[in-house]
C-alpha cells in the first residue's frame, strides 16, 4: 500500500539520495512515486514486488477468461469439447 506522506518524492530528491532510497525501497516492498514539477511521473519499483503485480494481473487476466466461458456456457454459447478436439484433430490431420 502507497503511503501519501512516506512514498512520494520528487526525481531531484531521489536523485540526491538514490542509495537511500533503493535501500528503502528493497526493504519496505514499497513502490516510490516520484514527482516532476509537483506531479507523478514515475514509480520505482523493486523487481520482486514488479514480478509478483504481474503475476497478478496474468491470474486477473485467466480468471476473467474462465468467467466469460463459464457465461457463454451458461447461455448455450460455445462448442463441445469433444467437437472442439475432433474438429482440432482433424486440421492437424489434414496440415502438410
Amino acid at each position: 500500500m502507497i503511503n501519501l506522506s512516506r512514498d512520494i518524492h520528487s526525481l531531484t530528491d531521489f536523485k540526491r539520495n538514490t542509495a537511500e532510497f533503493l535501500q528503502r525501497i528493497k526493504q519496505t516492498k514499497h513502490p516510490l512515486i516520484l514527482t516532476v514539477n509537483g506531479k507523478a511521473e514515475l514509480v520505482v519499483q523493486d523487481a520482486e514486488s514488479y514480478q509478483k503485480l504481474l503475476d497478478a494481473a496474468e491470474l486477473l487476466e485467466t480468471l476473467k477468461g474462465i468467467k466469460l466461458g463459464l457465461e457463454q456456457m451458461d447461455k448455450g454459447q460455445g462448442q463441445k469439447a469433444q467437437d472442439f478436439f475432433n474438429e482440432l484433430f482433424n486440421k492437424i490431420d489434414s496440415s502438410p
